[in-house]
């Protein structure tokens, strides 16, 4: 395994930050080649604990000859949301100077050449240096698969629906419950970035076999532990086993994934029309029927005539919670995964900000 270290120079003078990014090489110039980077929100963990333990597996096979393509990982993406705290709270998904979604504008580019991205060193703010660094290591790869968790949630993916149905492989490798599926790169996410070449390209130019470009939701916030991030790293190592970037003959898949292909249309964003306190009546992969009660909005204690209950508005699957029990008017309470498309459905662009 090598390891490169490369520096950015912050906004200011006398900042720096360092972003490490580490390199299998592969045996066969004709396998696929994989790139995984996680906490690109700086607070999501699960990811990052995955790659913890994937990473002595890979260098095991690789000891051993066995990586066939090469492999790129960065298990901390995003130095900047890395190192935003608050009043001892780690707050990572927004750019405290802009207040932008740091998996938003990334650049958008038609082919697969990065040359005219700028460098570490060049002009322009931080966060686009790192993005741009990001999008240049990644479009090297077939396989781009970005760490990401929710709140509290299923083990899910998100992806462009020209290639859900690819994907059924890499949903079965992680024991994902759901896929979504997007049809637009309008808000410019890390995903979106690393599949807008594929969508200029001819579909005769397409290997869809060889290719898998995905967000993964590796469940909430706080499952960061050994069992599960030793059992996130199998699947992410069965994945490329799989798709031949690694050689093992004794890794299988398993059952194939059988849960829903939905998408973006038919996920209900449940969102609280009062702030207060929120008393969940479902818990995560619950099947619920139209009019069944999810949630309770207490706005005010100890007066439940103030109670504001929330209902499915179709059937479908709960698919994630807040992990905050406490919401302000507006806040999104819980995603369901509807049997039919949406009455609320935005016709392009992602769920969450």
């Amino acid at each position: 395994m090598k390891t490169d270290r490369i520096q950015f120079a912050g906004d200011v003078p006398g900042i720096q930050v360092e972003m490490r990014v580490l390199r299998f090489a592969g045996t066969d110039a004709t396998a696929p080649t994989a790139y995984l980077q996680s906490s690109l929100h700086g607070a999501e963990l699960p990811g990052q604990a995955a790659l913890h333990f994937l990473i002595p597996m890979l260098q095991k096979a690789a000891d051993e000859g066995r990586i066939k393509g090469n492999i790129t990982l960065v298990p901390q993406a995003n130095p900047v949301a890395s190192n935003q705290w608050q009043s001892h709270q780690h707050l990572g998904r927004f750019d405290f100077f802009s207040g932008v979604n740091f998996n938003r504008n990334f650049p958008l580019l038609e082919n697969f050449d990065t040359s005219a991205l700028p460098e570490p060193d060049a002009p322009v703010s931080l966060d686009k240096r790192i993005k741009a660094m990001l999008v240049r290591l990644a479009l090297k790869h077939e396989i781009v698969l970005d760490l990401h968790c929710d709140d509290e949630s299923e083990n899910y993916l998100y992806v462009h629906e020209n290639y859900a149905e690819d994907l059924r492989d890499l949903a079965t490798a992680l024991r994902s419950t759901a896929i979504l599926a997007g049809d637009s790169t309008v808000s410019a996410a890390f995903e979106e970035a690393c599949v807008n070449p594929l969508l200029h390209m001819k579909a005769s130019e397409r290997d869809m076999r060889r290719r898998a470009v995905t967000t993964v939701e590796f469940r909430g916030l706080n499952d960061v532990n050994p069992a599960t991030g030793l059992a996130d790293a199998q699947g992410l190592y069965r994945f490329l086993v799989h798709r031949g970037v690694v050689d093992d003959a004794s890794s299988q898949l398993g059952e194939p994934f059988s849960g829903p292909i939905a998408p973006f249309s038919r996920v209900e964003m449940i969102r609280a029309p009062q702030g207060g306190m929120v008393l969940y009546h479902v818990a995560l992969g619950d099947i619920v029927k139209k009019g069944d009660l999810l949630a309770t909005i207490v706005p005010v204690p100890g007066e439940p005539e103030s109670d504001i209950q929330l209902c499915a508005p179709q059937a479908g699957r709960v698919l994630t919670h807040r992990s905050l029990r406490y919401l302000r008017r507006g806040d999104d309470v819980m995603k369901l995964i509807g049997d039919e498309p949406s009455a609320q459905a935005k016709p392009a662009g992602s769920l969450e900000a």
